[in-house]
């Protein structure tokens, strides 16, 4: 047996926060097209043929206006508004679709990404077979297309997400754990720290995880996730808290699930890592009391 046996990178994220997708056009575009952020929705864009002109208005993030000629896939994780200018008679031919992450912008995912990457659809291996067949379905329709559609569009994501993990620097992500993941050994203590976050995780267990002395663990873990695993671990129990508390679940039942060792204790590192209490986060979060 392998002493380092495969590991699944994505699974222990996309199980506690997961996200859909819901086709919103396919066919040619022709003229302005307007996505704005305020309705609340990412965007997975795929240009199938022709040109394109996007612009980003006010955005600091993003270039102001950008050019493809390439069948590419645009890929903005939460809202940002963006215009498509297409020619006004010979409009490229695009299949998009809406995304929506659990938890929004605090999704760890979403978090994590820049707003905007774009790559040709040939620079991400794997792609081929689920666009065929993202096509087929949205070229005619047929019973269940929607629904098909909506289900390849998601694969098609997570094979996205797969690149990135391997790709980050070429993506251009920032420090964090997207760029912990990408590291084989710190994915190992990530993994174990996601998959079971109510373990007693002190730097010595995780660097045996890892494989690493603790120094040598500690100094990686600062440099390629931006953090300490200590706040690390936080940060991610803190996350699934706040999953939790949006499910209603009981912050009793989370405390001994996150591995705190009552509600006050989860309470207060809650107040300290998100400004407030549960009961006032959850105020602001579903805009009534509880």
């Amino acid at each position: 047996m392998s002493a380092n046996p495969p590991i699944d990178r994505l699974a222990g994220i996309l199980e506690n926060f997961r996200f859909q997708a819901q086709l919103h056009h396919s066919g040619p575009l022709c003229g302005l097209n307007a996505f704005d952020a305020d309705e609340g929705h990412g965007y997975l864009h795929v240009l199938r043929r022709g040109q394109l002109e996007v612009s980003h208005p006010g955005s600091r993030e993003v270039p102001a206006s950008m050019h493809f000629d390439v069948p590419t896939l645009l890929f903005y994780p939460r809202p940002l508004s963006h215009r498509f200018h297409n020619p006004p008679r010979e409009g490229a031919d695009f299949t998009c679709a809406r995304l929506d992450f659990d938890g929004g912008a605090a999704h760890p995912l979403v978090r994590g990404l820049p707003p905007l990457i774009a790559l040709p659809l040939t620079r991400v291996p794997g792609l081929d077979m689920a666009l065929e067949l993202l096509f087929s379905e949205t070229d005619q329709a047929r019973c269940g297309q929607r629904l098909l559609a909506d289900r390849l569009f998601e694969v098609v994501v997570i094979q996205l997400l797969r690149w990135l993990l391997d790709n980050p620097e070429e993506a251009g992500i920032r420090p964090g754990f997207i760029t912990g993941l990408s590291d084989p050994r710190l994915a190992r203590a990530l993994v174990a720290m996601h998959d079971a976050p109510g373990q007693p995780w002190t730097l010595t267990r995780m660097a045996e995880r890892a494989g690493m002395s603790r120094t040598a663990f500690a100094n990686a873990f600062r440099e390629r996730v931006g953090q300490t695993p200590a706040d690390y671990l936080t940060d991610w129990r803190i996350a699934l808290a706040q999953r939790g508390l949006r499910r209603g679940r009981p912050i009793k039942i989370l405390a001994d699930e996150l591995g705190y060792a009552n509600a006050s204790a989860l309470s207060r590192a809650f107040t300290a890592r998100a400004g407030a209490s549960p009961r006032d986060w959850m105020k602001q979060a579903t805009g009534s009391a509880i």
